[in-house]
């Protein structure tokens, strides 16, 4: 067990205090105190593994399981003796042009919380640290953590949203070109919009749980925390009009490419089309004298021939120049 254990501590009063080694032994000081609180991080605990931790603290067996196997949705479900609420971290790696979102599981109760956390991408990193710089907040109780870890994650998701911007700036300027777009710029596009499809399945769904964590009637919940949950809820908002705009911008850069690519390809009929045109008049009139008839004056010309090949010339120079002065070469 103590392998996925990341961190283990009691807090009293808002600061961290020494206690005994085993977490069992931890919740039941802390428990005994009445004004403390146990707080253990786990990454990636199995079955076997969590079982200590849920007969300890008494979890709800709905929230342990979703905990267990990851993939879920963000959300805050409320149960008798423990708040749960599902958060997913994102990472974007700029040279990929891709969005990683792990899994972040956070259980409240009286007296404890614990962090399950599933992937690579860790926002608890320093969330421990700041908060233990901060009694203040901290003083508020196991909330105060949820708060903290809601904070980081959404505060995270804002540097996302604006390196995915940076990049559809970038791409926006290529389709904009004078030179037009290189290589499978539609397939970029596609990409692109698969990332953001990702993004918005970790920051929408997200909405409902901070507004319910800033109001009233939520158990465990305490007073002091709600301002700071109305402040996560605000930046929450402010990331998903991010990643609206960049989800509409992603459709205009799509329209406009296709739209050029259209005008390449009727540009470009255009000129096969005249091309065509104009050698289609010689072939047409070595058709007509290569008939064979027998009474063709034409053929019994001395100048016959020179006067052919002049029509020709002169009607494929007038084509020419009608076609270029229409814009068509």
């Amino acid at each position: 067990m103590p392998g996925v254990i990341v961190d283990c501590a009691i807090y009293r009063g808002g600061r961290r205090t020494e206690g005994p080694a085993d977490f069992s032994d931890a919740l039941a000081e802390a428990r005994a105190t009445g004004d403390s609180f146990l707080w253990i991080g786990l990454h990636e605990p199995t079955e076997k593994e969590f079982d200590l931790v849920t007969s300890e603290f008494g979890l709800h067996p709905l929230a342990v399981e979703d905990a267990l196997r990851a993939h879920q949705r963000p959300k805050l479900e409320v149960y008798d003796d423990s708040l749960f609420l599902v958060l997913k971290p994102v990472e974007y790696d700029d040279s990929a042009d891709s969005v990683t979102a792990g899994e972040l599981m956070v259980f409240v109760g009286d007296s404890f919380v614990v962090t399950v956390r599933h992937g690579h991408t860790n926002p608890l990193g320093t969330v421990r640290e700041r908060l233990e710089s901060n009694p203040d907040v901290l003083q508020h109780g196991p909330t105060a953590v949820m708060y903290a870890v809601s904070d980081a994650v959404v505060d995270h998701y804002l540097d996302v949203a604006d390196a995915l911007r940076v990049d559809l700036d970038e791409l926006e300027a290529e389709v904009f070109s004078p030179a037009g777009a290189v290589g499978n710029t539609a397939g970029r596009i596609y990409t692109f919009k698969r990332q953001v499809l990702e993004f918005r399945r970790a920051t929408g769904p997200l909405g409902d749980p901070m507004m319910r964590l800033a109001g009233t009637g939520l158990p465990f919940v305490h007073e002091g925390s709600r301002p700071f949950f109305r402040d996560v809820s605000d930046h929450l908002t402010r990331v998903n009009e991010h990643v609206e705009g960049l989800d509409r911008l992603l459709s205009d850069i799509l329209s406009a490419h296709l739209a050029q690519m259209g005008v390449r390809q009727n540009d470009d009929m255009r000129k096969i089309s005249a091309w065509a045109a104009m050698a289609a008049v010689p072939t047409m009139i070595a058709g007509i004298y290569g008939m064979n008839f027998e009474y063709m004056p034409e053929l019994g010309w001395r100048w016959g021939y020179p006067a052919v090949l002049m029509l020709m010339g002169g009607t494929i120079f007038g084509l020419y120049r009608f076609f270029r002065r229409r814009g068509w070469l």
